[in-house]
């Protein structure tokens, strides 16, 4: 390839990718400074390129700067997160992993890639706060979660999965439960823990994968001011949740390095903060859930063994709806009584196709997909009284709009069900209008191929191509 092309090539990758890009020489001017990064920090890039950095700094306030730091001691920082103001005087959250480019022993210059995570870093310090009210409400006489007399069941398989979480409750022994996406993890946790002897004390539910590790490391065990730029005073969920019971949700999508933390304060009880030196006791519970075979997490080195073996105390395994025979109908009635009274509605009965059309479909997304399913169904529905099977909408996106109406409701479901909910049905419409070419439904919903299968893996979601 000539070096014309090759250079047009990478300048068009440059300015493609999301994070953003910035490359100083041994001087300190920047050479590269790619459309992220100037839209993440509200910059002109006629005002940052061919310039001195210092410059820059002087415009944007930013404190302890990677690349200026990298720049003098010639040594990598990965991971970095970073606050900061940019030019408009938002304050920005990045991940920074900064890099110095050593030609033949001679430094040329320093490498920044930014990943923006404002939006997360928000989003998680907004989680911390409201399980902080969460647990102000302790003595508020209302109920707070979810217990056995919830669960609705009476398959053999069921019954057995009940039979042990009973026992679990009595115990203060780690847990880990198994079971595919919507089969009710994270009820059967709130039961386990509300008939235990912490019921009066918090119960916290955290996903393992829905932030990076840098920021997941703050949020389970809390950060110290001057920990990292821009970090404040803050207890983490492991200490909220003290003399309470904490949920680790999807513990295979934990980075391993944080995996190895967590492993440190099951065995010792303390945690300490991200940036501190004090190690603080915490006396907690800890429930972990994965959508994954732990065989296969295992085998797949998606889980320390020292770990899985420490969390492996009390096994659950969560059968999926369509190994719980009547247990679909049964469910299915219920959530018609449930909707009835929030749709107004006055639906009596379920016809008999309609029965059969639930109990022949695959229910991929378990429970969980069946309520959303009857709640659609019926919010649908005029003046009828029975659930026949052209009412009931299963999975059937092309050529009806109907289908692509969600109904939210906030006091049925946890944001984390709805946000679940809905990216399934948008995976799985956009590998519909793609003909399950995974690459095109990828461009589709602008995510990366392997961005996707993630997704695809976690939801359960089996195409053929």
């Amino acid at each position: 390839m000539r070096e014309e092309i090759y250079n047009e090539v990478i300048e068009k990758i440059i300015e493609s990718i999301d994070e953003g890009i910035h490359f100083i020489d041994k001087e300190g001017k920047t050479i590269i400074y790619n459309n992220s990064i100037a839209r993440l920090e509200q910059m002109d890039k006629k005002d940052v390129l061919n310039k001195p950095f210092v410059e820059v700094l002087q415009t944007m306030e930013i404190k302890n700067s990677t690349l200026l730091k990298v720049l003098r001691n010639k040594k990598t920082i990965k991971d970095n997160v970073q606050r900061y103001l940019n030019k408009d005087g938002k304050e920005i959250t990045t991940i920074n992993t900064t890099i110095p480019i050593i030609v033949e022993n001679e430094l040329i210059g320093v490498l920044e890639v930014s990943k923006d995570m404002t939006q997360i870093q928000t989003l998680s310090e907004q989680i911390l706060k409201l399980k902080e009210v969460k647990n102000n409400k302790l003595h508020n006489p209302e109920k707070l979660g979810y217990n056995f007399e919830d669960i609705i069941g009476q398959s053999d398989a069921i019954k057995k999965s009940l039979l042990i979480s009973k026992k679990a409750s009595k115990s203060d022994a780690t847990v880990l439960i198994y079971g595919e996406t919507g089969t009710g993890k994270e009820l059967i946790s709130q039961s386990i823990h509300y008939d235990s002897k912490r019921k009066n004390q918090p119960f916290i539910a955290q996903n393992c994968a829905a932030f990076p590790e840098s920021l997941l490391e703050g949020i389970l065990f809390g950060t110290v001011k001057g920990g990292f730029t821009g970090a404040i005073d803050r207890p983490g969920l492991f200490e909220q949740a003290n003399k309470g019971t904490i949920l680790l949700d999807e513990i295979n999508s934990m980075p391993l390095q944080l995996q190895a933390k967590l492993l440190r304060v099951l065995q010792e009880g303390y945690v300490r903060r991200v940036g501190g030196t004090k190690d603080i006791p915490v006396d907690v519970r800890v429930i972990a859930t994965t959508n994954e075979n732990p065989r296969d997490i295992l085998s797949e080195g998606k889980i320390r063994k020292d770990l899985y073996y420490r969390l492996n105390v009390i096994y659950i395994e969560i059968p999926p709806l369509r190994d719980r025979g009547n247990d679909i109908v049964l469910l299915a009635n219920n959530f018609i009584e449930k909707y009835n009274k929030k749709l107004e509605k006055n639906i009596q009965d379920i016809s008999g196709l309609g029965i059969k059309k639930l109990r022949n479909h695959y229910w991929q997304g378990n429970v969980r997909e069946l309520e959303n399913t009857i709640y659609s169904s019926m919010s649908m529905m005029d003046d009828e009284e029975i659930l026949t099977h052209e009412i009931i909408n299963i999975n059937e996106y092309k050529n009806n709009t109907a289908e692509n109406i969600y109904v939210i409701d906030v006091e049925a479901k946890p944001l984390d069900w709805i946000v679940a909910d809905i990216e399934e049905r948008y995976i799985n419409e956009a590998l519909d209008k793609s003909n399950d070419n995974v690459t095109k439904a990828a461009a589709i919903l602008g995510l990366c191929r392997q961005n996707l299968q993630y997704k695809m893996k976690k939801y359960n979601i089996r195409r053929n191509k």
